[in-house]
């Protein structure tokens, strides 16, 4: 056995409030790699409700990385939510048409698209800001709100969230950057869980040198 399919929505018998939401999400401009979840009791399937404000005729993408847990209640307000402050007025006219048309759709503030990497965890009620970056094996604390990146392999909570911790040195950040296990097949994953799950970084990297 090599863990759970990823092409399964649900992965836990008898727990439909956890999905592999690879193989619900149909908005081609939210990408969520293989074996991340999304948990939650009422919903599990319609994680896209909680991708807030994503026009498309924005354009902008919600990118997710493998192997990410997604508590219940985590929202994305993506770009469609940002309104231009440089004028007298902050009210969208241009949306509206009709005659509205005062500026092209370019000029509306934009912060790109927002990346979350892999293994990452985004805890119960967080909020994610549009154009943030989180790096890979981040922690983002309940009802956090996230305005700027966070980077790998930290801790970050509050609003606006800011890093506690880091949760290995830089040292070792860059290995487990290097030895990138979320790419590896199946079988290689398991072969070397225990090793994963542990936090002797040096140990993994000779493993797999």
């Amino acid at each position: 056995m090599n863990g759970p399919s990823p092409k399964i929505k649900h992965p836990m018998d008898g727990f439909p409030q956890v999905c592999f939401i690879k193989n619900t999400v149909k908005n081609p401009n939210i990408i969520v790699g293989e074996y991340t979840y999304y948990d939650d009791p009422e919903d599990s399937e319609n994680f896209e409700r909680n991708v807030l404000y994503h026009f498309p005729f924005i354009g902008d993408k919600l990118i997710i990385g493998k192997f990410c847990a997604i508590a219940r209640d985590v929202k994305f307000i993506m770009n469609g939510a940002n309104h231009k402050m440089s004028g007298i007025s902050t009210y969208p006219f241009q949306i509206f048409g009709n005659g509205w048309e005062t500026i092209p759709m370019n000029d509306l503030p934009y912060k790109g698209d927002t990346v979350i990497g892999n293994d990452v965890w985004l805890g119960y009620d967080a909020l994610i800001m549009p154009g943030v970056h989180i790096g890979n094996g981040a922690i983002v604390a309940s009802r956090s709100v996230v305005v700027g990146d966070i980077p790998a392999y930290c801790v970050a909570g509050g609003n606006p969230a800011k890093v506690l911790r880091k949760r290995y040195s830089d040292e070792e950040i860059s290995i487990l950057e290097s030895v990138a296990w979320w790419n590896w097949p199946g079988e290689k994953i398991t072969r070397n869980l225990s090793l994963i799950i542990e936090g002797n970084v040096n140990q993994l990297l000779e493993k797999n040198q």
